[in-house]
């Protein structure tokens, strides 16, 4: 859970505010940035700092291809990284000024079904049939339409690659 406190505008997570991330060496998201989502092993080639910045790069590309997205919807599988790593991406899209809306322990196709039925970009945490040392990010904006490498994936991975500075206001989860 994320650890903040209230605003106008909904929770300031900790350690988030007006902070901008840290920038990620291309080569390390190289690896990890596949056709159609993101894998990798747990926590050497994908932690908590990459998810985050992830996180709010898919934020950010969410509002520059839809403008407003009042939350963007969140949900792991069973991997005992998942909690982990869905809160390391809460933390990225709420340092975008987007809210989150924890959907818990789902499946990859409850998390499209949910951003087609509620309109709303959503990311699975999973790592598919890879075994429980991986994990992974397969993302959808709203309509549950899949962003891939030629559809946002790409743009995604450079933003996250750069770092984000954080919205003026964060939002809540």
């Amino acid at each position: 859970l994320l650890i903040g406190r209230r605003t106008g505008r909904g929770l300031i997570a900790a350690g988030i505010g007006s902070r901008a991330m840290a920038p990620i060496d291309p080569a390390r998201l190289d690896a990890i940035f596949k056709a159609y989502d993101v894998r990798g092993t747990v926590p050497d080639q994908l932690d908590a700092a990459i998810v985050e910045n992830i996180g709010a790069a898919f934020a950010r590309f969410a509002l520059d291809e839809g403008g407003s997205v009042p939350k963007v919807l969140v949900s792991r599988d069973m991997r005992p990284s998942g909690v982990e790593l869905a809160d390391a991406f809460a933390r990225g899209v709420t340092s975008q000024g987007v809210d989150v809306e924890h959907l818990g322990l789902c499946s990859t196709d409850e998390l499209f079904f949910a951003a087609g039925r509620y309109d709303a970009p959503g990311a699975q945490l999973t790592a598919s049939h890879n075994p429980a040392g991986y994990n992974g990010i397969k993302l959808a904006l709203a309509g549950a339409r899949p962003v891939g490498e030629d559809s946002g994936l790409a743009e995604i991975k450079a933003m996250a690659a750069t770092g984000l500075d954080a919205a003026p206001v964060a939002g809540s989860v």
